[in-house]
């Protein structure tokens, strides 16, 4: 017997079956059309961006859509039709990973097997426009939008403003000025994507944003979309702050 391989081979079974088990341990919150885990204002709570969420649990499966922060400020997840693009700054630039050796400090995921298509008009230009956009025809459709559910945009937007978390705390609690400030920002012109998007108006502070950059604090809007882009040619993933969409794009829904 080849004594290494055996070993080896020991190894990476004891492995997966350890992270099987994790994965079947771990028990997420069902709302509405979606499930999550974790909470952003827990991070603030406690300081730190723990692992909560094993990437196993909102991925593998085509019909899986998921977006989250990676645990300790580290990086941007999102998944889209089963399969994970976890992003990293690195250096002067961002790696793009696809195992599922990772960690959300929070996180949100649907499975949705079928989909109806809704042309956006050209008067939905910005990030507020498609809030009420996805609302309005939410509703239309038949989903209850008084409870949280799942949405995709394809296209190529004019503009994208994205960013990916990178821990820039210097080893301090995290605060929310410090959780914003621990963000590599982009720009995206002109780019085909597809738009991975969640919609709440019950779970700000959680896996909704309080405050998101397209929507000046102290007015009327209140954010409630918590929304992730993966480039057509696999490149770029991460959290959209701010677009300008194009013509043509699309609006999917689950269909219910």
């Amino acid at each position: 017997m080849n004594f290494k391989r055996f070993t080896t081979g020991k190894v990476v079974l004891a492995a997966l079956v350890l992270s099987a088990c994790a994965t079947a341990a771990y028990q997420p919150i069902k709302a509405g059309l979606l499930e999550y885990g974790g909470s952003q204002k827990t991070i603030f709570e406690k300081g730190k961006a723990e692992p909560v969420v094993p990437l196993a649990a909102m991925s593998g499966a085509a019909d899986l859509y998921a977006v989250g922060a990676v645990s300790g400020l580290d990086g941007e997840i999102t998944v889209f039709q089963g399969r994970p693009y976890v992003t990293k700054v690195r250096g002067e630039g961002y790696t793009t990973e696809h195992d599922l050796n990772h960690h959300a400090s929070f996180a949100v995921w649907a499975r949705v097997n079928q989909w109806s298509e809704h042309a956006v008009p050209e008067s939905v230009k910005g990030y507020v426009d498609l809030q009420n956009f996805v609302k309005e025809r939410a509703k239309a459709a038949g989903i209850d939008v008084s409870q949280p559910f799942p949405f995709q945009v394809a296209g190529t937007p004019v503009e994208v403003k994205w960013h990916i978390n990178v821990d820039r705390t210097d080893g301090k609690p995290v605060t929310p000025e410090l959780f914003a400030k621990s963000k590599a920002n982009y720009v995206a012109k002109n780019l085909a994507m597809d738009i991975v998007g969640f919609y709440s108006e019950q779970h700000p502070g959680v896996f909704i944003s309080a405050f998101a950059p397209a929507i000046p604090p102290g007015g009327s809007a209140r954010n409630a979309m918590h929304i992730h882009m993966v480039s057509r040619d696999g490149k770029s993933a991460g959290h959209v702050d701010n677009l300008v969409l194009g013509p043509g794009m699309v609006l999917r829904l689950p269909k219910v």
